[in-house]
């Protein structure tokens, strides 16, 4: 049995050799596994974690009519081996097949994982959901069970090498952004027959709705998303004036709290929106929330009107968030409101029409420079400076520092350079000459190995994790996720551990030109050439 079992890479021979048994049932099951197990040991021997996927065969023929679901994998070759990818690289994807196993036959339909799903697809199969629900915990859970579903779809195509960084990230957003406004509308709905409907009085003096929108930032504004990121989320609504008042309707019963203003009907709004993205229930939870970019961060109002954030901007704004809102999307609510919000913002974000010259703008480099002093700090302790993808050393804040600043820069005056994508900008800088071609394309390159390797740490256990494994054993996996190949591991991973210092060692060079020694940083000064600004 040893003999037989490690050449398929499990470490575990007696644990293999009881999922084995347990798994092959009364003598018929017995001989149906029989049939299919010399693909299946060859299947799972090609993935990071051929242990792990047998533990998890053994729980999903726990959890199907075994005989039938045997029958089925011997006539399916294809959905064979795609089990054993899903149970041997992502515990997070393999547990929502275990929970529900009939995701099986959704998975093997036509077009479901070779051609990528859409926005519009994925909307119109989202209120087919919930159409003919009536409460809103059944909606919400509704939400929840679709967005465990998708995140499926995206996750296996994204392991078949289906899908490209950027369309993974694609998806990821279309979908946080389309159950950010389904669990709006439900909560929204559900306060309305409680408070009323918010009014205030326009420039008219006329009554009319208080409108609310959801403005995204960070990765999800970006239309970046990770497979376990937060999201980044600020509230904002219309006008402070006005409150709640009853439906015009005659036949609709009076609400019994109409009547509180608007700040404390939106402050309601956005808590049990808050509460209804991320509180887990049995169908799991739709996402998790950050709102620290708001207004005064984790100690302000959850939510503020536009004009309450203009004279926060005006009065306390810092660079950071100067940098932060240039990601800033309308992701739910009003998209009225949302925009407004993107044209209050500009002038804050793009600078006041002060002029800028050299001193100013190596003042606005510094600034940035020390909050990634800071992250390097913290990175350090945690003995992640060389480990973490995202915030380390060469990591991916890195590229994403480095645009905004040149955004921030000159964006007023130079428009065409934004863009809220961190490629999509890499890509206008080039094009206005401020960026070779050259290194470019070392940062788009440097950019999606390391988004992908993100992707990788984080489908496992749809943990926001970004630092990659300091065990040898997880090294490889992670190499293996990553499709550096199985059958030399250790030369997998070394060949991974290669490439991602290569990346790196790339993006802090060019970061170091910028932040550290930006006097002779042939980008800064091409870039405050454009504007006719030059360094001391």
């Amino acid at each position: 049995m040893r003999a037989i079992l490690s050449a398929y890479g499990l470490s575990d021979l007696d644990r293999a050799d009881r999922n084995l048994d347990a798994m092959a049932g009364d003598p018929v099951q017995r001989r149906r596994l029989a049939d299919i197990l010399p693909m299946l040991m060859e299947s799972i021997s090609r993935t990071a974690d051929p242990d792990q996927a047998l533990n998890h065969w053994e729980r999903i023929l726990a959890n199907v009519s075994r005989t039938s679901f045997l029958d089925y994998l011997r006539t399916s070759p294809r959905m064979l081996d795609l089990l054993c990818v899903i149970f041997g690289n992502s515990d997070a994807l393999a547990f929502t097949l275990i929970r529900d196993p009939t995701v099986v036959y959704w998975l093997a339909e036509e077009e479901v994982l070779s051609r990528p799903p859409t926005r519009n697809g994925m909307e119109t199969a989202l209120y087919k959901s919930i159409g003919s629900l009536i409460s809103k915990g059944l909606k919400l859970d509704a939400l929840r069970r679709f967005r465990r579903r998708e995140m499926l779809r995206i996750g296996v195509r994204d392991l078949l090498r289906l899908a490209t960084v950027p369309e993974t990230t694609g998806l990821l957003s279309d979908l946080a952004g389309l159950l950010i406004h389904a669990a709006y509308e439900i909560v929204d709905a559900d306060l309305k027959r409680q408070y009323g409907v918010p009014m205030h009085q326009n420039r008219q003096r006329r009554w009319v709705e208080t409108k609310f929108a959801v403005i995204g930032m960070g990765k999800l504004g970006g239309h970046e998303l990770n497979y376990s990121s937060d999201v980044d989320l600020l509230y904002i609504y219309e006008s402070d004036n006005g409150e709640t008042r009853a439906p015009t309707d005659k036949h609709a019963a009076k609400p019994a709290g109409v009547g509180i203003s608007n700040e404390e009907y939106f402050e309601i709004l956005s808590r049990e929106l808050t509460r209804a993205l991320t509180e887990p229930t049995r169908e799991g939870y739709v996402f998790r929330v950050d709102l620290r970019l708001r207004a005064e961060g984790s100690v302000g109002r959850l939510a503020r009107s536009l004009a309450s954030y203009q004279r926060h901007y005006l009065v306390r704004g810092q660079v950071w968030e100067r940098l932060a809102l240039l990601k800033a999307s309308p992701v739910a609510g009003s998209h009225e409101i949302g925009q407004a919000f993107l044209r209050l913002i500009k002038r804050f974000v793009l600078g006041t029409g002060e002029k800028l010259d050299g001193d100013k703008a190596l003042a606005i480099v510094q600034d940035v420079r020390a909050v990634k002093d800071m992250i390097d700090a913290k990175m350090t302790d945690r003995g992640h400076g060389q480990r973490n993808v995202k915030l380390g050393t060469g990591g991916i804040r890195e590229i994403e520092f480095f645009v905004q600043t040149v955004q921030v820069l000159v964006g007023r005056k130079v428009l065409a350079l934004l863009d809220r994508s961190t490629l999509g900008s890499l890509n206008r800088l080039a094009r206005k000459k401020l960026l070779s071609s050259e290194d470019r394309d070392i940062l788009t390159a440097a950019y999606l190995f390391l988004r992908d390797v993100e992707h990788k740490l984080q489908m496992v256990h749809d943990l926001q994790t970004h630092a990659l494994p300091d065990s040898s054993e997880e090294l490889e996996r992670c190499a293996v996720r990553m499709g550096y190949g199985a059958d030399d591991r250790k030369k997998a991973a070394e060949l991974f551990q290669a490439d991602h210092q290569r990346h790196t060692e790339m993006v802090h060079r060019s970061f170091r030109s910028f932040f550290v020694e930006p006097t002779t940083s042939p980008i800064l000064s091409a870039t405050l050439k454009t504007i006719g600004v030059k360094l001391q």
